[in-house]
């Protein structure tokens, strides 16, 4: 019954930003670590940030790192990842996952074009 429903994808101008959103069910939250990937186009998808369970940043990707932020809210079992100053290379199908969980949701597509 584990479901991972992102949202909050769209088309976005070089520059732009956007706040994705994953809503998760099906097992306690609170207890896990979440991270966001993202996989484009012909390539292998890549982990883009993670955080734990009680909300310390573990990493980021270094293509994103000062420009995406990873957080969580446990109370609406949501983990989100606020996306600025995107660039067209950002444009990928964004995915989150519990790494202990192992299920995956349908994704939100972002892409960064004029």
């Amino acid at each position: 019954q584990v479901q991972l429903v992102e949202s909050g994808g769209g088309l976005v101008q070089p520059g732009g930003s956007l706040r994705l959103s994953c809503v998760a069910s099906g097992f306690t939250f609170r207890n896990y670590e979440m991270s966001w990937y993202r996989q484009a186009p012909g390539k292998e998808r890549e982990l883009v940030a993670d955080i734990t369970s009680s909300g310390g940043i573990i990493s980021y990707l270094d293509s994103v790192s000062g420009r995406f932020t990873i957080s969580r809210d446990d109370a609406k079992n949501t983990v989100c990842l606020q996306v600025d100053s995107l660039k067209p290379e950002d444009t990928a199908v964004y995915y989150c996952n519990a790494p202990a969980i192992g299920y995956w949701g349908q994704g939100t597509q972002v892409t960064v074009s004029s």
